[in-house]
């Protein structure tokens, strides 16, 4: 089902124009939607939700990781650990749910890849947030 064909549907229910174009109007809005590879899915949006949750909890384990190590600023702060794991623990739960939910193998828009994408780096985020949490409260 292409854009065109949608919105010529509505321009033509809008308009009141139900002569000769409403059988293939409706013909198009029945018609199940073609996944193509450029098409955003619901299972893909929701894969990279979960992969950007986790992406973010990577970068915040790591950087927590490194202000234990002593290398970045001073101070022993958990509060950076404990956002890299909630971040981590969230991307792999919808990571997870993804590819629980999903109907077909990859490109199908399912979001199976992504899901497993968004799994490993959920896990790699609180790993990174549980040794960053450990460090804060041995040197604290």
């Amino acid at each position: 089902m292409s854009v065109r064909h949608l919105l010529a549907a509505a321009e033509a229910a809008m308009l009141g124009d139900f002569g000769p174009a409403t059988p293939s109007a409706a013909h198009v809005l029945v018609q199940p939607a073609a996944v193509d590879s450029y098409t955003l899915t619901a299972g893909r949006l929701w894969s990279l939700v979960a992969a950007l949750l986790g992406l973010v909890g990577v970068v915040i384990g790591g950087l927590a990781l490194a202000r234990s190590a002593g290398r970045i600023g001073t101070g022993t702060g958990r509060r950076k650990p404990i956002v890299a794991l909630a971040a981590g623990l969230a991307g792999a739960v919808i990571g997870g749910l993804v590819v629980a939910g999903a109907d077909g193998g990859p490109g199908t828009g399912g979001g199976i890849v992504g899901g497993f994408v968004a799994l490993v780096v959920g896990l790699i985020a609180m790993g990174l947030g549980g040794l960053g949490l450990a460090r804060s409260r041995r040197t604290g």
